[in-house]
């Protein structure tokens, strides 16, 4: 019994490695395209990708993992209850080494074009993009619990929900934050881009805002009694 949980458990680990790898390839990988083909992709077209990649791969393997591919979202789930301590560091770390394999490849491929998709705040401005980054994740969060754990929300939906909230918030906010939600996709490019200014905030806002959903989601889901067990 013991053996098959941690066989489960590193398949799961597996799962979250390639999916944050494939989350980062599309979503950072456009950004270097639309700098390539100046501009073919566009600003909408990065966002599209990043809330469509996403959605993708909620469906096709949120059955095995739970499809957290974010440290933030991760520590979310454990906070709530519905996720195991014991899983967290092998999340994190697995989702860790998907984003810097993704940007590693990416500069293999192009180099370091548009700083590989790196999230930097607008005009150096690293508070304005702590404020934000803490409440596009919120929103982000609340959005996930509120889609993909509780038992009272259509089902079949999550996916959905989230890719367009991603996509959303990528396409108004980006320009100024880099609209990151999501400590992994920013560590890849920063480590393989060497570029790690104001990179402190794209780990600390977004756990921030991700816990400040889960405080406010327990008043909402009594208790968090409303949620679905991962």
């Amino acid at each position: 019994m013991g053996d098959s949980v941690k066989g489960f458990t590193s398949l799961e680990a597996i799962a979250e490695s390639i999916g944050t790898f494939i989350l980062v390839f599309a979503g950072t990988g456009a950004v270097i395209v639309n700098q390539i083909s100046d501009g073919a992709v566009t600003h909408l077209g990065i966002s599209f990708v990043f809330g469509a990649v996403v959605a993708a791969l909620i469906y096709s393997l949120g059955h095995v993992s739970g499809a957290h591919f974010n440290p933030a979202v991760t520590l979310a789930f454990w906070r709530s209850g519905v996720f195991p301590r014991h899983k967290v560091l092998s999340y994190i770390l697995a989702q860790c080494v998907g984003a810097i394999a993704a940007s590693a490849l990416l500069f293999l491929s192009f180099g370091k074009v548009g700083n590989l998709g790196a999230t930097l705040p607008l005009n150096d401005n690293w508070l304005q993009s702590f404020v934000l980054e803490t409440v596009l994740t919120f929103i982000l969060m609340l959005v996930i619990l509120g889609s993909g754990l509780d038992r009272r929300a259509p089902i079949g939906f999550a996916g959905i929900a989230i890719g367009l909230t991603v996509g959303l918030e990528a396409a108004f906010m980006g320009p100024i934050t880099g609209a990151s939600m999501n400590p992994a996709r920013s560590l890849g490019p920063a480590v393989v881009g060497v570029i790690w200014q104001h990179h402190w905030l794209y780990w600390i806002a977004p756990i921030v805002g991700a816990q400040i959903a889960v405080w406010i989601y327990r008043h909402l889901s009594n208790g968090f009694r409303d949620l679905r067990q991962e």
